[in-house]
């Protein structure tokens, strides 16, 4: 019988001692929680994400007391440098700057190497952005109105750049053509620059472009600004109004930008990451860019961006579903 209680005794105290070792491990991991963050880009140096993603690092990087690199793995649509995280550890040290694209992959492809919920954890939504309708200075449209007008009264005759399959771009084109009821040829380049040129050279006659390509044309007076995509008029651009105000009603396009982690991170880390992300926002440095970039500074909870994320994806499936667009 002494035995046996003993033996008892002695299991209990093993029990208590590997439970205690695995709070102690888990503190531990907190405690020394962040050493070197990657936050992987799934698009090339240079571009609107990138920018935005390296101010983030830099303003993480001093509220944490960490490293916090960026990593450009761009390819195949962002998808994959999103595959590249799906497949990390779920440990916080690596995350993914989740754009537009994250939400339209899903309909845009008929398979992905990754599930868009089931492998990804929300963090935080950083920013929203919007697109700016911008046609050549010497055009007869001064409106949406005349643009709408003319589109109806030659069903064939216009045109609007876009830059890429799916883009923020392509898609706030192919939605105004749904609720505007107008027919545009959609003409792709491969990045704004050409679209824009051929823009000024008359080779097309409107894009939905992004704040960062147009504006500096637009104060020169090489580009003239029609609207703003967004729901709200921008500070920016306070002159301008919205589509839905100019002609469109209940028309919005926004691009954003967010940050997912690998399923399974634990809580408390998203929790850590999350109040970081929303301090860096508030810096000087995001300021600046927010009237450079034509951003809206959110960095809400991880639930929000959550939220966000499904409600993007269900809204711009339809508008592709009925476009017919596929990414071969």
């Amino acid at each position: 019988m002494f035995l046996e209680r003993k033996i008892k005794t002695v299991a209990l105290l093993f029990a208590l001692a590997a439970c205690s070792l695995s709070v102690f491990s888990a503190d531990r991991a907190l405690a020394f929680f962040p050493d070197k963050i990657r936050i992987v880009v799934p698009f090339a140096p240079g571009g609107g994400t990138d920018v935005i993603a390296r101010t983030l690092a830099q303003e993480m990087a001093k509220d944490l007391g960490a490293t916090v690199i960026i990593e450009n793995k761009p390819g195949a649509g962002t998808i994959i440098g999103t595959q590249a995280v799906a497949t990390s550890e779920p440990d916080g040290y690596t995350l993914l700057m989740g754009t537009f694209a994250n939400a339209v992959n899903p309909s845009l492809n008929a398979k992905l190497p990754y599930d868009p919920h089931k492998d990804f954890v929300a963090v935080a939504l950083i920013a929203r952005s919007f697109n700016i309708v911008v046609v050549n200075p010497k055009s007869p449209f001064r409106s949406i109105a005349d643009l709408i007008a003319a589109a109806k009264a030659d069903p064939d005759k216009l045109s609007y750049g876009t830059f890429g399959t799916g883009t923020s771009a392509h898609l706030a084109g192919e939605l105004f053509k749904n609720m505007a009821k107008v027919n545009l040829t959609t003409v792709p380049y491969k990045g704004a620059a050409p679209g824009i040129t051929d823009l000024i050279g008359g080779q097309i006659q409107v894009m939905f472009t992004t704040v960062a390509s147009a504006a500096s044309l637009i104060e020169g007076g090489q580009l003239r600004a029609l609207a703003v995509t967004s729901a709200e008029r921008s500070p920016a651009f306070p002159q301008l109004p919205t589509v839905a105000e100019a002609g469109v009603p209940g028309y919005s396009a926004e691009s954003w930008y967010g940050l997912f982690a690998p399923a399974k991170t634990p809580a408390d880390v998203i929790d850590r990451l999350n109040k970081s992300a929303a301090t860096a926002v508030q810096s000087e440095a995001f300021k600046r860019l927010s009237v450079n970039e034509g951003l809206v500074m959110i960095a809400r909870p991880p639930e929000e961006l959550d939220r966000y994320f499904r409600g993007e994806e269900e809204r711009w499936r339809k508008v592709i579903q009925d476009a017919g667009i596929r990414v071969e």
